[in-house]
């Protein structure tokens, strides 16, 4: 694969600049400032400025020209997760709908798991959701994650492999569904080039060895189909050229298909860019009425277009030589949604920036339908990603209802989930289903263009057990288990209750004194259920596991003992130290007078020692002294910058030693600067801060640049070097605080 260029903040100006008008170019070029000052002190892996990867994922993001906000949420995507800065400040700084799109990107960090898996899928929860009220947060992840792949090569070989597994489970197929293809093709290749080394150059090798011959016969067919396209009058915008196949699905038809690299012929297809539907069906026919077209190789996306709006005319003739050649027939606007997909409806519109018309098309998507849709028959984070990758990201089938509707269903699904995908009360009553008009079973499994008849009745029971183990796809299997939750409510509600009960007891507890009422009402409202009944019923069927139900009921009274145990362990303590003997006073004398030395000059006595006031010396520093012309010997710590030419000299240099690292008084200066985002009540924060430290603030300046960063200046008393690193540490742990360091005067 050739080497992507890497672009600078100018490259993605000049690129903005082409589409948008100055008050949105001066938007992105305000994100583009805060983002740099944010992430100044940051590096990635790979040694290089991080600020590096947002220019890059606001240029891929500019490429497709999406709107200002999107362009904007590219450069400060990680700012809110790996900085000081907070969604709160992007939001005060850039409006809402920027901080929501960078929200929706942040991963759930702060948040504590069980396993990292666990994680993971509650960060993809969370995107898909984002996604689903917003489609451009999505398109900034994907820019996101196509960057981050491009860059692996630094991670260590174990993370390259689980970043391109997942890359190729999850990103690359919600590409295909957004019809990013841009993107997609790209996704899939980085992650082959990964997980399959070995393969993927040996493709690349096999594909460039040669590929002189290939494009000498691309050229030649294409001179073939504009000499019978002469006589059709399409117009001056007609485009005829080559098209490269990428690696990864020359890899996926040679595993799928079982072929061998020499056995492919299309690894080179030709596209026809016209301007009209006519024109595409016209172009098709002078193709076909010039070559034999490949028996059932020929696809109408024009008249049924794919889910992501993909539309176009595929066919597969027996061109020159004798060898197949597969050609592409669409319109000039359904080649930038081929090559764009949603992007082309969120891409820049100048005066029609604020996304109305963008969510309506963006709603015409079935993914984002899909993905609400299991939101809300989903029970927690794994099934609604299972749900997900089970049945939004995988291989699809197109069947015929007897009414001519087409029905889209993951790969291997059968007629139960065609009939739940068309209504659940036409699911519910299914007694059979027929199949190119014969009669089928119901695990008969779907394939695609056949023309599929639900039969039902109304007198129908209603599902049967067996047809959970029947369905494919997860909304089928839902809405069966809710049948089952609404028609056995009663005996479930009844077990779950005896359930508890037993729990409660095995526990030592007495169920009738905790299984109250309101007791059982608030465990209910805390378990996210509308009532106790909802709950029981919840835990009969299966759906909830009665450990965690019963640890709700008995959460007061161990809280309790809990409180007890530790006030005993406390008095406890107090007893034991009131038995210690008192410190011997004269050793305290002895260890004062001991410290009263502050520095010692190596094989000198009587010589006149101070700490210098460029650099603040405190005990624990590394220290170093230098003879003076009159007034004895000058401390400085070691990284002294007005040290540093005396020292390579050696001459006036002298060893010197704190008397007491530890120090034992709280006089030692120390200048400190803290650099931050000047929002309201920071100075109090930091303040408050020192403070909670020390007693002993002597001074405190501050000033604020055009870009609301402030940078504080103080002199604080210390004791020693670990004290004062805990008073900066404290300072660091302060929000929108990004710089804490010591300064030399």
């Amino acid at each position: 694969m050739s080497q992507v260029k890497e672009l600078t903040h100018e490259d993605v100006r000049k690129m903005v600049s082409s589409y948008m008008n100055d008050e949105h170019v001066a938007l992105v070029e305000k994100a583009y400032r805060f983002a740099a000052i944010c992430h100044h002190d940051q590096r990635r892996k790979s040694g290089e400025p991080y600020i590096i990867h947002p220019i890059q994922v606001a240029g891929i993001l500019a490429n497709l020209q999406m709107d200002p906000e999107t362009v904007c949420a590219g450069y400060l995507h990680d700012i809110a997760e790996d900085t000081g800065a907070s969604l709160g400040d992007i939001k005060e700084l850039f409006g809402p709908t920027i901080a929501m799109i960078v929200d929706g990107d942040t991963k759930l960090g702060k948040i504590h798991y069980k396993s990292n898996r666990e994680q993971m899928a509650a960060t993809h929860r969370k995107l898909l959701l984002a996604m689903s009220k917003d489609i451009r947060v999505m398109i900034v992840k994907l820019a996101d994650r196509l960057h981050n792949m491009r860059t692996l090569q630094h991670l260590r070989p174990d993370k390259q492999r689980r970043i391109s597994n997942e890359t190729l489970e999850i990103y690359a197929p919600i590409a295909d569904r957004l019809g990013i293809s841009t993107i997609k093709w790209e996704l899939e290749d980085l992650s082959l080039r990964y997980l399959n080394p070995q393969q993927y150059y040996r493709i690349v090798h096999l594909m460039n060895s040669r590929r002189d011959q290939r494009v000498d016969y691309i050229n030649n067919a294409i001179d073939l189909i504009k000499d019978a396209l002469s006589d059709l009058k399409l117009g001056p915008n007609v485009e005829i050229y080559g098209r490269p196949k990428h690696i990864y699905s020359i890899y996926r038809k040679m595993v799928t298909q079982h072929k061998q690299f020499s056995q492919i012929y299309d690894l080179l297809a030709i596209r026809v860019v016209v301007d009209t539907i006519k024109d595409c069906y016209a172009v098709l026919g002078a193709i076909h009425t010039n070559w034999k077209p490949m028996p059932g190789r020929f696809k109408d996306y024009i008249a049924m277009p794919k889910t992501n709006g993909y539309q176009s005319l595929h066919t597969t003739v027996i061109g020159p030589e004798g060898r197949p050649l597969e050609v592409q027939i669409r319109t000039h606007k359904m080649h930038e949604v081929a090559e764009y997909g949603v992007a082309a409806h969120w891409a820049y519109k100048e005066g029609k920036t604020n996304g109305v018309q963008q969510t309506r098309d963006s709603q015409k998507l079935n993914v984002v339908k899909e993905i609400l849709e299991l939101r809300q028959e989903s029970n927690g984070t794994d099934e609604f990603m299972q749900g997900v990758q089970s049945d939004i990201f995988t291989d699809k089938v197109y069947a015929f209802t007897p009414k001519g509707d087409v029905i889209e269903m993951p790969k291997g699904a059968g007629p139960l989930d065609m009939a739940y995908q068309i209504h659940t009360e036409v699911g519910n009553h299914t007694t059979g289903a027929k199949v190119n008009g014969r009669i089928v079973p119901l695990d008969y499994e779907i394939k695609n263009g056949e023309i599929v008849d639900i039969l039902t009745s109304p007198s129908s029971a209603g599902p049967s057990r067996d047809w959970l183990d029947m369905v494919k796809t997860r909304r089928a299997r839902n809405k069966i288990r809710q049948f089952f939750r609404a028609h056995y409510r009663e005996q479930n509600i009844e077990q779950g209750k005896q359930m508890i009960e037993n729990e409660l007891r095995e526990a030592g507890y007495d169920p009738f004194e905790l299984m109250t009422e309101k007791k059982a009402a608030d465990v209910a409202q805390a378990m996210h259920y509308s009532t106790a009944d909802d709950m029981y019923a919840a835990i009969g069927f299966g759906d909830l596991a009665p450990v965690g139900v019963r640890n709700r009921f008995t959460a007061d009274i161990r809280q309790k003992e809990e409180d007890d145990r530790q006030a005993a362990a406390q008095r406890a303590l107090l007893e034991e130290h009131k038995t210690l003997e008192k410190p011997d006073e004269r050793a305290k004398q002895k260890q004062a007078k001991a410290s009263s030395e502050e520095v010692v000059v190596e094989g000198v006595d009587n010589l006149l020692v101070r700490l210098s006031r460029c650099c603040d010396p405190v005990p624990g520093d590394e220290i170093i002294g230098y003879i003076t012309k009159g007034r004895g010997v000058s401390v400085h710590r070691k990284d002294c910058p007005n040290i540093k030419a005396a020292e390579k000299s050696g001459q006036r240099i002298v060893s010197v030693y704190w008397a007491n690292p530890h120090g034992d008084k709280t006089n030692y200066d120390a200048d400190i600067e803290v650099q931050g985002y000047n929002r309201n009540g920071m100075l109090n924060d930091v303040l408050r801060s020192i403070n909670n430290s020390t007693r002993f603030l002597n001074s405190v300046n501050g000033k604020v640049d055009h870009n609301k960063m402030v940078t504080i200046s103080l002199t604080i008393g210390v004791r020693n070097l670990e004290q004062l690193q805990l008073i900066m540490n404290g300072l660091k742990n302060i929000r929108d605080v990004y710089v804490v360091k010591r300064v030399i005067r």
